[in-house]
């Protein structure tokens, strides 16, 4: 009976091996039909744009970087990889839903770590997660997936990079998961 129930509340994903193999192909299909392969953090500068548009188009129009995205007749927010980020968000809350674990909001954290703290550590690694991706010119997705599937040699070396650091940063962090 207690097997039972444990396999009952046990969460259900998609094998990795298979969801590797599906993600390959998307690169594939994205690179043949776009040109380019995936990646995340365009979508994020195509909404800071925009809305540094909306709140203050003056210093929008006058910044270097941001007036290359603006024009009159084509906004920032109308890009692939806008919709490619929904499609992200809007996927995994549908397999949430189809396996049962969107039930009530859950902090993931390891026994020795408040979830306060975990919150703030999200934050932070998130916010350096962004910064890094600017400095990067790309995200994991964009720079480490889809820059190894066209054989760049950078992004050989940024998925050499993320690995080998999350390899040395786990050994300081481990602690509060385990």
């Amino acid at each position: 009976m207690h097997s039972n129930k444990l396999e009952e509340n046990k969460q259900r994903y998609l094998n990795p091996y298979f969801g590797g193999v599906l993600l390959g192909l998307l690169i594939l299909l994205t690179i043949f039909i776009t040109g380019r392969g995936l990646g995340a953090s365009g979508s994020i500068k195509s909404a800071v744009v925009t809305t540094t548009n909306v709140i203050a188009p003056t210093h929008a129009q006058n910044n270097d970087y941001d007036k290359k995205f603006i024009s009159d007749d084509h906004s920032p927010m109308y890009n692939w990889l806008v919709f490619e980020s929904f499609g992200i968000l809007l996927g995994g809350l549908l397999s949430g839903i189809l396996f049962g674990r969107v039930k009530k909001f859950r902090i993931d954290k390891g026994p020795n770590i408040t979830n306060k703290s975990r919150l703030i550590a999200a934050v932070i690694g998130g916010m350096l997660f962004g910064f890094g991706s600017q400095f990067g010119r790309g995200c994991t997705s964009g720079a480490a997936l889809s820059g190894t599937a066209t054989f760049a040699f950078g992004g050989l070396i940024v998925l050499l990079a993320i690995f080998g650091s999350a390899f040395l940063y786990a050994w300081f962090f481990r602690k509060l998961w385990i």
